[in-house]
């Protein structure tokens, strides 16, 4: 296997573990460790070895995470909304991927407009 197929999957087993921990001491500390950047830098090197390093399609892929992290940043907005409502994990869970869902087909739809492949 890959270095670069093994290494998130390591950082991700890494991360949950220090989120189990660190929740009981600070919250914040642990929310703040559960959404590190961990799959956006690897899909960056991926991207930036097999362009070459090539200006646009380093641009273009940059551009479209920033514009990715929109639905996400919506997803974390309807869990809060929805734990404030007093729903279960389940339908909160389910309530923040449909908010997600509608974000990213947005951005689909505007793709072109927005300047993404």
């Amino acid at each position: 296997m890959k270095t670069q197929d093994l290494l998130p999957v390591i950082l991700s087993i890494i991360i949950i573990i220090l989120v189990a921990v660190i929740e009981k001491q600070n919250r914040l500390f642990a929310a703040i460790t559960a959404t590190m950047p961990l799959a956006a830098p690897l899909a960056l090197w991926i991207v930036y070895s097999s362009s070459g390093g090539e200006e646009e399609a380093v641009s273009s892929f940059t551009l479209g995470m920033f514009l990715g992290f929109l639905p996400t940043l919506a997803f974390a907005l309807a869990l809060w909304l929805a734990a404030r409502a007093g729903m279960k994990l389940i339908p909160m869970i389910a309530t923040g991927y449909g908010v997600w869902a509608l974000g990213a087909f947005i951005l689909y739809i505007f793709r072109s407009w927005l300047g993404l492949r």
